[in-house]
C-alpha cells in the first residue's frame, strides 16, 4: 500500500480499489469466526460461497508489495513520504482508542494507551507494522536491484521463492514465516516486472487463460480440504492459500497484477481520489487496537455491528446481499472518513512543515554521506 502524491494510471488505481474489497470480504469471513462454522456445515450452498468470497486475503497484501515494488523501484523513499505513512498509522491507532472509550467499549489506561501508539508491533506477521519497517529498506533494496544483471536478478527471486514458499511449506520443515522477508521476495518481483516484464503475461489472452486458470486453481484447493476435512479430520479450508508465502497465492498475484496492468485506461481523477485512500480504509477497518486487554477493532465490527454469525443462519440471498452490502458499506464509509483527514488533517500539516521536513531530509542526508 503506498501513500505517494505521484498520480498514477487508473488502471492501478482501480486494480488497488479491487484489492481492498477483496481484502475487507477476506477479514468479513476469517475474523469474525465464520471458518470454525463452515467445518460443520460443509458443502452446504453458504459455506462454499462464504468460503469462495473471503478467500482473497493474502492474495491482496501479495498484490499490494507488488505495487510497491513496481512504482518504488524506479523512485526513493523521503523523509516526508515515510512521515505520511508513519503518521497515518499513528492517527488512526489513537483515534480508534478514543472512540471505543467513548462509547464505553473500553476504559482508558495508561498501558493501553501506550500499547496502542506503538507503531512497531507483532513483527512477525502484522501487515502494517512489517510494511513500515520494509518501508526504510527500500533505498538499498533498491541499490541491490540497480547493481544487479537480469539474470541475477531472477536468480535472487527463485532462491527466495524456493526459501520461502517450497521450503517454507513443507510441514517437517520448521521454517518461521515472516512478512519482511516475503516483502523483500515480492518486492523484487514487482520491480523485475517494471525493469524486464513477463513475456508470457505481456499477451493479454494468456494473461487472461492463466489468471481463470490460477483461481480455478485457489478455489479447487478450497473444495479439496472440505474433502480432506470430511475424510480425515484436519482443517484445511484454505490450507493451499491461507498465507501469502502460499505457491498459489504467489502466482495468482503476479497474474492478476498483470491483469490490470494489460488494461488501457486513461487517467481518472475519481478513481484516482478513492484509491488515495485505500490504505486508510485498511487501517480504520482492521486497527490494531487493544480494548480490554483482549479485544481488537475487528471484532467490534464483525461480531457487534454486523454481527455476521448469526446473519450465517439466514437464507442464502439474505447471506449473499449481506456479505457484498457489509464490504461496501466498510470502503464507502472509511474512505470517506480518511478523505476528511487528508482534506483537513494531512495536507495542512503539510502545507505548514514541508519546508522544515525538507531541511531535516537535507541534513539527514549529509549525515549519512558523511
Amino acid at each position: 500500500m503506498q501513500v505517494i502524491k505521484k498520480e498514477r494510471d487508473s488502471n492501478i488505481e482501480l486494480y488497488r480499489i479491487f484489492l481492498m474489497l477483496f481484502i475487507i470480504a477476506h477479514h468479513y469471513v476469517v475474523h469474525s469466526g465464520l471458518v470454525n462454522v463452515f467445518y460443520e456445515n460443509l458443502f452446504s450452498s453458504k459455506t462454499i460461497y462464504l468460503s469462495i468470497f473471503g478467500a482473497w486475503g493474502k492474495v491482496g497484501i501479495n498484490c499490494f508489495i507488488l505495487i510497491t515494488g513496481y512504482f518504488m523501484c524506479k523512485s526513493n523513499i523521503s523523509l516526508k513520504k515515510f512521515l505520511k505513512l508513519l503518521l497515518e498509522v499513528e492517527f488512526y491507532k489513537i483515534i480508534l482508542y478514543i472512540f471505543f472509550c467513548i462509547i464505553g467499549q473500553d476504559s482508558f489506561q495508561i498501558m493501553n494507551l501506550v500499547k496502542t501508539i506503538l507503531p512497531i508491533r507483532l513483527v512477525s506477521n502484522n501487515f502494517v507494522t512489517c510494511y513500515i519497517i520494509f518501508y526504510l529498506f527500500i533505498p538499498f533494496v533498491n541499490i541491490l536491484i540497480k547493481n544487479v544483471s537480469k539474470k541475477q536478478h531472477l536468480i535472487i527471486i527463485a532462491l527466495l521463492f524456493f526459501v520461502i514458499s517450497i521450503l517454507g511449506n513443507i510441514p517437517i520443515i520448521n521454517m518461521q514465516f515472516n512478512y519482511l522477508t516475503l516483502f523483500l521476495m515480492i518486492y523484487l518481483i514487482g520491480a523485475y516486472i517494471r525493469l524486464y516484464g513477463i513475456k508470457l503475461l505481456e499477451n493479454r489472452k494468456k494473461c487472461i487463460f492463466i489468471n481463470i486458470l490460477l483461481f480455478t486453481l485457489c478455489i479447487g484447493s478450497i473444495i479439496l480440504g472440505m474433502f480432506i476435512y470430511k475424510q480425515f479430520d484436519k482443517k484445511m479450508l484454505y490450507y493451499f492459500i491461507n498465507d501469502s508465502n502460499k505457491v498459489l497465492a504467489v502466482l495468482l498475484s503476479i497474474s492478476f497484477f498483470y491483469l490490470f496492468k494489460n488494461i488501457k485506461m486513461k487517467s481518472c481523477k475519481f478513481i484516482n481520489i478513492i484509491a488515495s485512500s485505500i490504505f486508510g480504509v485498511l487501517l480504520i477497518h482492521n486497527g490494531d487496537i487493544p480494548l480490554n486487554g483482549v479485544t481488537q477493532v475487528r471484532f467490534f465490527l464483525w461480531e457487534k455491528v454486523f454481527k455476521v454469525l448469526e446473519v450465517y443462519n439466514e437464507s442464502f440471498i439474505y447471506v449473499l446481499f449481506h456479505s457484498i452490502i457489509s464490504v461496501l458499506i466498510i470502503f464507502i464509509v472509511c474512505t470517506i472518513i480518511d478523505q476528511v483527514r487528508i482534506k483537513f488533517i494531512e495536507e495542512p500539516f503539510f502545507k505548514v512543515t514541508s519546508k522544515k521536513i525538507d531541511k531535516m531530509e537535507n541534513w539527514i542526508k549529509k549525515k549519512i554521506v558523511d
